[in-house]
């Protein structure tokens, strides 16, 4: 029977098995007939629809801040990845996702109903802190603080693990996302232009930083707002700079919420091994840089930061005995 790991993110799916590796790493998009509600294309095929669907054809995202915001769509779409995962549909797998620390109970049983719609044998939940503690090869077993930061598309998790639990956690519903919308607003505000979030997430990958040391320039498109036609214009690090540090200082300051309330013994840990990053929006240019220079720590980047939470819901199967706390509720382990 397959185990499979699922890192089921507000803008990107991972889909990953413990013994074959990556499967699956697809936009989390689901392309809708607003006529019939039927959905048409799921993944990459319905993310190059964005932006330009006619009316009837709407692309959009099933997931918000980390949890289930359309449950028929997301079951469509897990449906579709878990399908596509497996070889055999005579054998349902069982299913490990992984779920944003501050995950309600409605919220992650409606995770659970839709992975068992989808197809799944058995279900787990796991924090995404712990699942990216796994994907970065740490020993949770030993009596030694670690201090994970895992910041996706829709929220930031922040915690302290020890002797497989999490000692303190925060989860916070600011990532990727939201600061492609503070490029957004800054552009709009700025030059009069509107971009779609595509063009935002660009520049934030090419020319975004929270800690810069060169002005770098790229080349942008929208719409002017004030003549309807389109523009091209260049944009700099200096320009988005203020708006992408309003959004990250709210990341700083809940490391440092996370630090004051830690035990001293474990602070002594932290102190010597410091914070590792995961999740796609971790790669953002210059935040260890910032998170060290506030928190006065080392900070370091996971070796696959983007894949490290898909693999460590994948490694979970084999520490279902061994962890006293990540998985969410032994209640929504489900048949």
């Amino acid at each position: 029977m397959a185990d499979i790991g699922i890192d089921l993110g507000t803008a990107t799916v991972l889909v990953y098995d413990s013994v074959k590796g990556l499967l699956i790493k697809e936009p989390s998009v689901v392309a809708v007939d607003a006529s019939t509600g039927e959905v048409l294309k799921v993944g990459e095929e319905a993310f190059k629809m964005i932006g330009r669907t006619p009316d009837r054809i709407r692309a959009l995202y099933p997931l918000k801040d980390g949890v289930i915001s359309d449950f028929d769509q997301t079951e469509q779409m897990l449906r579709h990845f878990l399908k596509k995962a497996s070889e055999s549909t005579l054998s349902k797998p069982r299913v490990c996702i992984c779920v944003p620390s501050g995950i309600t109970g409605v919220e992650s049983r409606a995770c659970v109903n839709a992975a068992v719609s989808a197809g799944a044998r058995k279900v787990y939940l796991i924090e995404e802190p712990v699942a990216a503690a796994l994907g970065a090869g740490l020993d949770l077993s030993v009596p030694r603080g670690r201090f994970i930061l895992d910041m996706g598309g829709g929220t930031t998790d922040i915690a302290v693990l020890s002797l497989n639990g999490i000692v303190c956690k925060k989860s916070i519903k600011l990532a990727g996302r939201k600061l492609d919308e503070a490029i957004v607003r800054c552009v709009r505000t700025d030059r009069n232009v509107l971009i779609g979030e595509k063009m935002a997430e660009r520049i934030k990958i090419e020319v975004g930083s929270v800690f810069y040391t060169e002005d770098k320039e790229m080349e942008a498109k929208g719409r002017n707002l004030h003549t309807g036609l389109p523009e091209k214009f260049v944009i700099r690090t200096s320009d988005i700079y203020d708006a992408l540090m309003e959004q990250v200082m709210q990341i700083v300051t809940a490391v440092q919420q996370i630090l004051e309330i830690t035990p001293p013994e474990l602070s002594a840990d932290i102190w010597e091994d410091g914070l590792i990053m995961t999740g796609g929006g971790a790669l953002l240019h210059g935040l260890g840089d910032l998170i060290s220079q506030h928190a006065k720590i080392k900070v370091r980047l996971a070796e696959h930061p983007v894949e490290c939470v898909a693999i460590g819901t994948a490694l979970s199967f084999s520490k279902l005995d061994e962890l006293y706390d990540g998985f969410v509720t032994p209640s929504t382990h489900t048949h």
